[in-house]
């Protein structure tokens, strides 16, 4: 008799499976890590919509280089800077961590279009600093108040170079040390997500550059990591204790625009396999496969 009865516990077993919700199943895939998890995702199609800790505050990190692309692009539009304006490299603009400018000889000139690209595709600190000589972080949060995101704020220049002038308003708050390059919240970042999908971030041709930038970017640890060949479009972030991701992935069941960040990570591990990547990218399996 329990012979008989053994595929129908099976396919019952299979079914509770099945029928546990999508936050029982992200909940149940971080309980294992220590720190704070902040999610946001929102189905651009469905308007479905998953949040966990979505409107607190988190450290960007690099993440806040995507508010500065768009940032780039309106001064473009408002004729404030040239996409061929060049800018000069010298080694005291050098500076540790991602990119591949401080490999450059002293006194090269690129052009904003470049660094831009740079800034985004390897996450360039060097360039990144540059792009800011061009925009400021000021203008930055000057653009994300014009879209409603006032809890983004660009904050200085990577590694707070530039002096005072590499500073923004909110950047010299002691309140906003703490945050380091930038500060959003996973909610804000999809929202701009869906600003530049819909070909509202700036113009429509504005949008469209900036998803192109954001599908060549090279880390795909994260986001891109468990959706097999689906295409998607991201800006990765990480400190010693902080991985985030924020980006669109491209699925059969609709566009899935995500945010997520850990931070308290325990261990300094800068590998591919470092915990916070592999919880993002379990995060977004889910989100892809039940949003």
């Amino acid at each position: 008799m329990v012979r008989m009865y053994r595929p129908l516990c099976l396919l019952l077993l299979t079914w509770l499976a099945h029928a546990e919700t999508l936050d029982e199943q992200i909940r149940a895939a971080i309980a294992e890590f220590p720190g704070t998890v902040g999610i946001y995702a929102k189905n651009l199609d469905s308007g479905a919509i998953y949040t966990l800790h979505g409107d607190d505050p988190v450290r960007t990190a690099s993440t806040i280089k995507l508010p500065i692309l768009v940032a780039a692009f309106a001064a473009v539009k408002e004729g404030k800077i040239a996409w061929t304006d060049l800018s000069m490299l010298h080694e005291s603009d050098k500076v540790s961590g991602s990119g591949v400018l401080r490999e450059f000889s002293d006194g090269v000139r690129v052009p904003l279009a470049d660094l831009a690209h740079l800034m985004i595709v390897v996450s360039d600190n060097t360039a990144t600093n540059l792009v800011l000589d061009r925009v400021t972080a000021e203008y930055v949060n000057e653009q994300m108040d014009k879209f409603g995101l006032t809890r983004t704020r660009a904050m200085r220049k990577v590694l707070g170079g530039g002096g005072e002038k590499g500073f923004s308003r909110a950047g010299k708050m002691p309140e906003n040390e703490r945050f380091g390059l930038g500060s959003s919240t996973p909610h804000e970042m999809v929202t701009l997500l869906e600003k530049i999908e819909r070909g509202q971030a700036v113009s429509e041709d504005a949008s469209k550059e900036i998803l192109k930038v954001l599908k060549r970017q090279q880390d795909h640890n994260g986001i891109a990591r468990r959706v097999g060949e689906l295409p998607v479009a991201n800006k990765a972030g990480a400190l010693d204790h902080l991985r985030s991701d924020v980006g669109i992935v491209y699925s059969p069941r609709g566009r899935i625009a995500m945010a997520i960040t850990y931070d308290g990570i325990p261990k300094v591990d800068w590998t591919s396999d470092n915990q916070g990547l592999l919880l993002i990218a379990r995060v977004a399996e889910l989100l892809v496969a039940l949003l």
